[in-house]
């Protein structure tokens, strides 16, 4: 266990080397975070569930959330209607009527989905999406990018769990944990996996699995119009898109599967 912590240690102190923005910093305090960032990483899942629980209520309560009457509400609803849970994980789903274009699933099971992005995709590609993320909650992807970002976050600002407890977060605390979920990057593997659940989920929700391909396109889209998500920047971290489109358009193909016919007014 020690040469563990140890080895966390001069990795984290590696970390605060190569990066610009701590190019100035006190090594004694540097340390000591890293001490506190090891308590971090051993979390019990009950401690990281209670600080995933106050990640997410702060983002319900710092966004604008559409009331359960909404259309926006009420659309979101009845595309997941019957989802209730994956892997044993309840899922609970809201929308941010926000302008940025985005959606994210915690490790909880929390799904939110911001309204720019219903307002720019069809019912079959939004599900996608949502399938996307609900793969990496579904795959424990989502936890361990939480933890990595608390990890993370806790080297800024000591975020740590003693006597089976753990401390409230700061405001800054959350700023720094979101931000470094923003930056949070899944592996290649961990994306096409993601891809290739919201692919079956979409067959099993009675919808043409082209949407996923289709609803790339649009995200692509929005990227050459310069249009980034403020939080998360969805999908710009992640792989090339346009190999994930080549790769889920082949998929469909060769399981002989027709792509939905392009309304006219998309044709524009």
């Amino acid at each position: 266990m020690m040469k563990t912590i140890s080895k966390l240690i001069c990795v984290m102190l590696c970390v605060f080397a190569t990066t610009p923005a701590f190019a100035q910093f006190n090594l004694k305090k540097a340390v000591g975070g890293a001490a506190k960032a090891v308590q971090a990483a051993t979390l019990t899942d009950e401690q990281m569930t209670a600080y995933v629980k106050e990640y997410i209520d702060w983002m319900d309560t710092h966004n604008k959330v559409c009331e359960p009457d909404h259309p926006y509400t009420q659309r979101l609803n009845r595309l997941t209607e019957g989802l209730t849970d994956v892997e044993g994980i309840p899922l609970n789903f809201k929308v941010y009527w926000v302008v940025d274009v985005n959606a994210f699933a915690c490790a909880d099971g929390s799904v939110r989905v911001f309204a720019a992005l219903m307002d720019i995709m069809s019912d079959e590609e939004l599900l996608g999406v949502i399938g996307h993320e609900i793969g990496h909650v579904a795959h424990k992807d989502s936890k361990k990018a939480f933890r990595t970002a608390l990890l993370t976050s806790a080297l800024k600002d000591g975020i740590s769990a003693n006597g089976g407890t753990i401390a409230a977060l700061t405001d800054s605390q959350i700023g720094d944990l979101g931000e470094a979920l923003a930056n949070a990057k899944y592996s290649q593997k961990q994306e096409n996996q993601a891809d290739d659940y919201g692919y079956e989920f979409l067959k099993k929700s009675g919808k043409n699995p082209w949407a996923m391909a289709l609803s790339f396109k649009r995200l692509k889209e929005i990227q050459g119009e310069g249009k980034q998500s403020k939080i998360n920047q969805l999908f710009s971290s992640h792989p090339d898109l346009d190999k994930r489109i080549q790769r889920m358009e082949k998929r469909a193909t060769d399981e002989g599967i027709t792509p939905p016919e392009v309304k006219a007014e998309e044709k524009k």
